[in-house]
């Protein structure tokens, strides 16, 4: 399901994108470890603050440019029918936003994977990331045309060590041939074990972005969520915000971009404009 709004997007300004990801565990407030047992049942079932969770949520993203979201539920019995993708969109002022359905559990469940972009995407594509167990996925999506448009992954990768060495590999392929590129989400490994696997960072070498402790919430020690960037992107500023409820807590990074990149993002949004103009 998508939702790429119209085209009265404002053209980019300045030199930098100020980028967000997180893994909203569908709004379960989570604070110690007991929680996910005692709480499990929130998978399930709704919950009457789980609408307030995602006000306050919608508010702290309304602050950046592109939000990607994981473990985000698109609208079941669980979230009250909200598609909670398109209700963050909305709340937080988003004109496009993109829900990538990855665990099907009918009218239960509907686990997925989310974008929110100020900018208009020049294309999106969905990619299953392969695994032993099925319901992992990535979205790709561009900004700009040619060899210096900027393309953005929001992935969630498997909890399994296998499963994510075959997931990467399958990433890695997708990211190899192009320059401009930024990977968010929950990563579910530690910068040394991404650093470990070869052919992702042959493929996307790592630009140095300062990892930070992301899980759990409550007591963070370990980085599993994470924005990394090609060697072309820079990042001006890193850092972790405050709980917003989930058991995983947001991951920021304020990006600055080449003058080539730049240049082909800002040529995409004037032809947005120019043709909702027409």
């Amino acid at each position: 399901m998508s939702h790429l709004g119209d085209a009265r997007t404002l053209p980019l300004e300045g030199d930098h994108l100020k980028l967000l990801t997180f893994n909203l565990q569908v709004g379960i407030q989570t604070s110690a470890y007991h929680h996910y047992l005692t709480r499990s049942w929130q998978h399930l079932l709704p919950h009457p603050k789980r609408q307030r969770r995602l006000d306050m949520m919608g508010e702290v993203m309304g602050r950046f440019d592109i939000v990607g979201l994981q473990e985000v539920d698109g609208g079941s019995f669980r979230s009250g029918q909200v598609n909670q993708v398109e209700y963050l969109a909305t709340k937080a002022g988003f004109p496009h936003h993109f829900q990538q359905l990855n665990r099907n559990l009918g009218r239960i469940a509907q686990h997925s994977n989310g974008l929110l972009s100020r900018l208009t995407p020049s294309r999106i594509e969905e990619h299953r990331l392969p695994g032993t167990l099925p319901g992992r996925g990535a979205i790709h999506a561009r900004f700009g045309e040619g060899p210096d448009a900027l393309h953005l992954f929001v992935a969630h990768l498997a909890l399994s060590h296998r499963g994510r060495v075959r997931q990467l590999d399958y990433l890695s392929e997708i990211i190899q041939p192009l320059r401009h590129v930024v990977v968010m989400g929950d990563l579910n490994c530690t910068p040394e074990q991404l650093h470990g696997h070869r052919r992702f960072v042959a493929s996307l070498p790592l630009h140095p972005v300062r990892p930070l402790l992301s899980y759990p919430s409550w007591q963070p020690r370990r980085a599993l969520d994470h924005i990394l960037l090609s060697e072309s992107l820079q990042a001006d500023d890193v850092r972790v915000l405050d709980h917003l409820f989930s058991d995983h807590l947001p991951i920021a990074v304020d990006v600055r971009m080449p003058p080539a990149c730049l240049e082909a993002l800002k040529g995409r949004q004037k032809d947005a404009v120019n043709r909702e103009v027409k």
